[in-house]
C-alpha cells in the first residue's frame, strides 16, 4: 500500500509538472507570438538585385544597382549546390515541420557540456529557423531569441512550401567577403556561375554558413579544408553523391580564384537612352533593384564605330575652322607645375589625349611638359591646321613656325603623334560642334547604334534623340513621295524657275531660291532631287497641295502636327535625328511601318519575359531539331505607309543621289547605297541620311545653340562624309546586295535630262523606274504652275487607289 501511495503521489506530481510545464509553454507561445514580426513578408519578399542590360550579341553594357546582389530562382540552382547545403546544414529539411527533433535532442546534449564548461552554446537551427532569424529578427545568441525562431519557423512551415524557404536563404545567406547568396559567393571565391562549380566547390560553400570569416580558403586554408571535406562527407552519407565521386571530391585543392572584373562595353548614349526607357516603363525602384534582364539591339562593333566616325567627322570640321587658342598661359616660374596641376581642364578629352604646357619654341617645333615631369616636341606639321580663328569666322595667316600657334607658358591639349617617333606629339582641341548618329536595321527598326554627340561625360545631351532640328532638304523625299502617289513619275518635268507667293498675313512676300541661286529651267523630279532644287520641291508641294505633305510627313513618322506652310516643303518643320531616320527606313524597306527600339526583350529577376518588342507569334519556331517539316513562316504584320513601288521610286531617286548628285562623296564606298543630303538657312543644320539595303543610317551636325557653321558648309561637306566612313566599315566585310525592286516596277531607259525614251545613240541614259502605263511620252508636259502645265496638257491623273 506504501508503495502504491507513493506511486500514485509521484503520478499527481507529474501531472501537475506537466499541467505547470504545459501551461508555462502556453504562455511563453503567447508571450512572444504576440509580439513577433508578421512572417507574411516573406510572401513578397524579393531582394534588391541589379538590373544588367546586354547588347544584341550578349555583351555587358551596363548595369544599374543599389545593392549588387545576384537573384537565383531555386528551379534554377543546381542540384548539387542544394544538396550540399542541405548536407552541411539541414538533411532533415524535407521532412520536418519547421524544427528538427532529433536535433535539438543533441543540441542539448552538447549544450549541456558546453555550459560545465564555460564554452559557447550551440545550435541546432533549421534552414527554416535560420530563414526566420536572417529575415525576422537578430543574430543576438540568447533562449529567447531562440523560442522565439521556433515559432516563427512553425508559422512559416504552414504558410510557404519548402522550394521557396530554401529560395530565401539560398539567396540571402551571408558566406564571407562581401557576398550574399550562393551565386555571389560562386563569384567572388572561384569566379564561377553556379552551374560550373564542382561537387568540392559546392561542398565548401555550404562550409561557411555557420563562421564565414573562419574559413578563408586562403588565410585559413587547412580549417577551410576540413570543413570542406567534411561536408562532403555528409554528402556522401546522406546519399548525394557515390563513393568514387567523394574520393576525388576530397582530393581535389581548394584553389580561391578572385573574381575578375567584369568587361563592360562603353556605349554610354546608348545605354542612357535604354535606362531612360526603363524608368519610363518600370520606375526608378524596379530599375535599380528589380534583378532585369535587358537584351538590346546594340550591335557593339557598329557603336564603336559610329563613336569613332562622328568624333573624326566633328574634328575634321572644327580644323578647317581654326585653332580657337590655348586653355590657359602660365608664367614659368619654379611653382609652375603646382599650378599646372591645379588648372581646370574641360570635359570631354578622348582617351589618349593629354593637357601639356609649351616650355619652348624653335623654328620646327614647340618643346612641351607633362606634369608628371615628361616632354616631348610637338613638329610644325602637327600644327599646320591651326591657323588663327578670326571673329568674323575667317582664318589668319598660314601657320609658317610654332610661335604662329603657341607662346611659351600656354596649357594645351595634345594626343601622341600616330606612327612617328617616340616623344612626338600632335595638338588637339575640343570642336564647339555637336552632332548625333543612328544606325538601325531598316525592316525591324532595331537601333543598332545611337551616338549622341562628342562625349557623353561633357554633355549627356542626346543630339539623335533629343534635338528637334529642322532636316532642310532631308526632307524633300517625304514630297517627292507624296508627288509619285499623286500621278508624277521620276522623269516628270518641273520648271526650275523663280517663285514668289504672298504669305498673308501681312508677312511679305516669300522667295525661295536654289543652293546656287541660279535657275535650270524645266527639270526632271529626279534631277529634282539629285541636285537638292528647293525651287521645283516648292512647286512640287504646292501642287499637290501641303494637305497631301503634311498627311505623308504624319504617316511617315517625321512630324505629327506639321503646319500646313508651303515653307516646310524644304524642311521648316522641326524633327529629330531618329525619326527623321526611321523615315528613310521606311523607304528601302518597301513602304512598311517600323517603330524604332533599343531593346528586344525584358525579362524579369525569374527569367520571364516581360517585355518583347516583336510580337509576332511563331509557334513552330521553337523546334529543337529539323525533321523534314516544312521551315517556319511568320506573318508580316507591319502596316504599309507607302506603296511598295512609290518607296522604290524614291529610293532609286536617292541613289542618284550618291551617283551624280549632292551625295556623291559617299559613291566611293563602292556598294549599292541612297541618301539625301539636308542643309538648313545660313547652314545652321547639316544632315545626310541615307541607306544600303539593309541598314539605314542618319547624322546630323550642328552646333547647340543654332548658328551658321560657316558659308560653304553644307551636308554634302559635313555631314556625308561622316556617313561615308561607317558605311566602309560597317559594309566592309558584306557582299554587293543591289536594292529590291517590287512587283509592279517597269524600268525603262530614258534621257537623264529630258526624261524621255533614250534612243540608241542617247549618250547621258539612264535605266528609270515606272509603274506600267506610266512610261514618258513625246512631248511631255512641265509643272509650271499650281493650275497648269506649260504646255496645256491635262493635269496628271490619280486613280481612286493612287495606283495605275
Amino acid at each position: 500500500m506504501r508503495i502504491l501511495r507513493f506511486l500514485g503521489g509521484l503520478a499527481a506530481l507529474g501531472f501537475a509538472v506537466a499541467i505547470v510545464a504545459g501551461g508555462a509553454v502556453v504562455y511563453a507561445l503567447w508571450h512572444y507570438g504576440r509580439t513577433l514580426p508578421d512572417y507574411q513578408q516573406l510572401a513578397n519578399y524579393e531582394p534588391p538585385v541589379m538590373t544588367r542590360v546586354h547588347a544584341g550579341d550578349g555583351q555587358l553594357i551596363a548595369e544599374y544597382a543599389r545593392e549588387r546582389r545576384l537573384f537565383v530562382p531555386i528551379g534554377v540552382i543546381p542540384k548539387r549546390v542544394v544538396r550540399a547545403f542541405l548536407s552541411a546544414e539541414d538533411k532533415n529539411f524535407y521532412s520536418h515541420k519547421g524544427i528538427d527533433p532529433l536535433s535539438v535532442v543533441r543540441a542539448v546534449v552538447v549544450n549541456v557540456r558546453n555550459i560545465i564548461s564555460s564554452r559557447r552554446p550551440v545550435g541546432a537551427s533549421t534552414i527554416t529557423q535560420q530563414v526566420a532569424k536572417n529575415f525576422l529578427l537578430s543574430s543576438e545568441v540568447s533562449f529567447e531569441r531562440k523560442f522565439k525562431e521556433a515559432i516563427l519557423a512553425f508559422r512559416i512551415e504552414r504558410a510557404f512550401d519548402k522550394d521557396r524557404i530554401l529560395e530565401l536563404y539560398l539567396n540571402e545567406i551571408y558566406l564571407g567577403v562581401g557576398s550574399y547568396g550562393v551565386a555571389a559567393a560562386a563569384l567572388n571565391y572561384f569566379d564561377k556561375s553556379l552551374d560550373e562549380l564542382t561537387i568540392a566547390e559546392a561542398a565548401y560553400l555550404a562550409a561557411l554558413p555557420k563562421a564565414p570569416n573562419n574559413y578563408h580558403p586562403v588565410h585559413d586554408a587547412e580549417r577551410a579544408l576540413q570543413r570542406r571535406d567534411w561536408v562532403i562527407s555528409r554528402m556522401y552519407e546522406d546519399g548525394h553523391i557515390n563513393r568514387a565521386e567523394s574520393v576525388f571530391a576530397t582530393r581535389e585543392p581548394l584553389i580561391a580564384r578572385p573574381r575578375r572584373e567584369l568587361e563592360i562595353v562603353s556605349a554610354d548614349w546608348f545605354t542612357e537612352e535604354v535606362r531612360r526607357e526603363l524608368a519610363k516603363r518600370y520606375g526608378e525602384d524596379k530599375l535599380y533593384e528589380g534583378g532585369l534582364s535587358v537584351r538590346t539591339s546594340m550591335h557593339t562593333d557598329l557603336q564603336r564605330l559610329g563613336e569613332r566616325v562622328l568624333r573624326n567627322g566633328l574634328i575634321a570640321y572644327d580644323r578647317r575652322h581654326g585653332y580657337r587658342g590655348p586653355l590657359g598661359n602660365l608664367e614659368l616660374d619654379a611653382d609652375w607645375q603646382q599650378r599646372f596641376g591645379a588648372a581646370m581642364l574641360p570635359a570631354g578629352l578622348l582617351e589618349g589625349w593629354r593637357a601639356a604646357v609649351v616650355l619652348r619654341l624653335g623654328a620646327e617645333a614647340a618643346e612641351i611638359g607633362f606634369l608628371d615631369g615628361l616632354t616631348g616636341s610637338v613638329p610644325l606639321k602637327d600644327v599646320a591646321w591651326a591657323r588663327r580663328r578670326l571673329d568674323d569666322g575667317g582664318l589668319g595667316p598660314k601657320v609658317k613656325r610654332p610661335g604662329d600657334v603657341f607662346a611659351v607658358g600656354d596649357i594645351v591639349l595634345v594626343e601622341e603623334a600616330s606612327g612617328g617617333e617616340a616623344g612626338l606629339w600632335s595638338l588637339r582641341q575640343i570642336p564647339e560642334v555637336n552632332g548625333g548618329l543612328v544606325a538601325m536595321d531598316p525592316h525591324t527598326g532595331r537601333v543598332l547604334a545611337l551616338v549622341g554627340g562628342w562625349s557623353f561625360a561633357a554633355s549627356q545631351y542626346n543630339r539623335a534623340v533629343q534635338a528637334n532640328r529642322q532636316p532642310g532638304s532631308a526632307f524633300k523625299p517625304v514630297v517627292y513621295a507624296a508627288a509619285l502617289d499623286s500621278g508624277f513619275t521620276p522623269a516628270s518635268l518641273v520648271l526650275d524657275a523663280p517663285f514668289v507667293i504672298d504669305q498673308g498675313g501681312g508677312l511679305g512676300k516669300w522667295k525661295p531660291a536654289n543652293y546656287t541661286r541660279k535657275f535650270y529651267g524645266p527639270s526632271t523630279l529626279r534631277l529634282g532631287i539629285e541636285k537638292s532644287r528647293n525651287l521645283m520641291t516648292v512647286r512640287l508641294a504646292q501642287y499637290i497641295g501641303m494637305d497631301t505633305v503634311v498627311d505623308y510627313a504624319r504617316r511617315m513618322g517625321v512630324v505629327d502636327d506639321m503646319p500646313k506652310q508651303l515653307s516646310m516643303s524644304l524642311g521648316a518643320g522641326e524633327t529629330t535625328l531618329l525619326r527623321l531616320t526611321s523615315a528613310y527606313a521606311m523607304l528601302v524597306n518597301g513602304g512598311k511601318r517600323i517603330t524604332p527600339t533599343l531593346i528586344d526583350r525584358i525579362q524579369d529577376r525569374r527569367g520571364e519575359t516581360v517585355f518583347r518588342h516583336d510580337q509576332r507569334e511563331c509557334s513552330t519556331c521553337q523546334a529543337t531539331g529539323w525533321f523534314g517539316q516544312p521551315e517556319p513562316r511568320v506573318a508580316d504584320t507591319r502596316a504599309q505607309v507607302l506603296d511598295p513601288v512609290t518607296a522604290y521610286q524614291v529610293v532609286s531617286m536617292l541613289e542618284g543621289v550618291v551617283q551624280r548628285g549632292t551625295g556623291v562623296r559617299v559613291r566611293s564606298v563602292g556598294k549599292p547605297l541612297a541618301g539625301k543630303t539636308g542643309t538648313t538657312n545660313e547652314s545652321r543644320d547639316t544632315w545626310f541620311i541615307g541607306f544600303s539595303p539593309d541598314l539605314a543610317v542618319g547624322v546630323f551636325v550642328g552646333f547647340d545653340e543654332p548658328a551658321s557653321l560657316g558659308r560653304r558648309e553644307t551636308g554634302s561637306s559635313v555631314t556625308a562624309p561622316i556617313f561615308r566612313d561607317f558605311m566602309v566599315g560597317a559594309l566592309e566585310k558584306q557582299a554587293s546586295i543591289p536594292f529590291r525592286i517590287p512587283r509592279g516596277v517597269r524600268i525603262v531607259r530614258i534621257d537623264a535630262a529630258s526624261g524621255l525614251p533614250a534612243s540608241p545613240g542617247t549618250r547621258n541614259a539612264i535605266r528609270e523606274a515606272f509603274r506600267p502605263g506610266t512610261e514618258p511620252k513625246r512631248n511631255a508636259p512641265v509643272l509650271d504652275n499650281p493650275n497648269a502645265y506649260q504646255t496645256g496638257a491635262a493635269r496628271p491623273r490619280r486613280s481612286e487607289s493612287g495606283l495605275y
